[in-house]
């Protein structure tokens, strides 16, 4: 699994962070770096209750992000 964060400041200075493969997997923080790390956190652990519910393989996968 390859997971791209998109970011983006908005006009009031804050930070958002969107994981493009996981439709809602979306931050917002006070730096790049904070959002960008709340975006892998989330997208892990959407992926883990994912795993957890039979809705992905039971088969090794790994992950990789990249920021955009």
């Amino acid at each position: 699994m390859h997971f791209t964060i998109e970011t983006e400041q908005e006009t009031d200075g804050r930070w958002i962070a969107e994981v493009i493969e996981l439709p809602g997997v979306l931050t917002y923080g006070a730096t790049r770096e904070d959002v960008i790390a709340q975006a892998e956190v989330l997208a892990l652990r959407v992926v883990a209750d994912r795993i957890e519910h039979g809705e992905h393989p039971v088969t090794p996968i790994q992950i990789t992000f990249a920021a955009a």
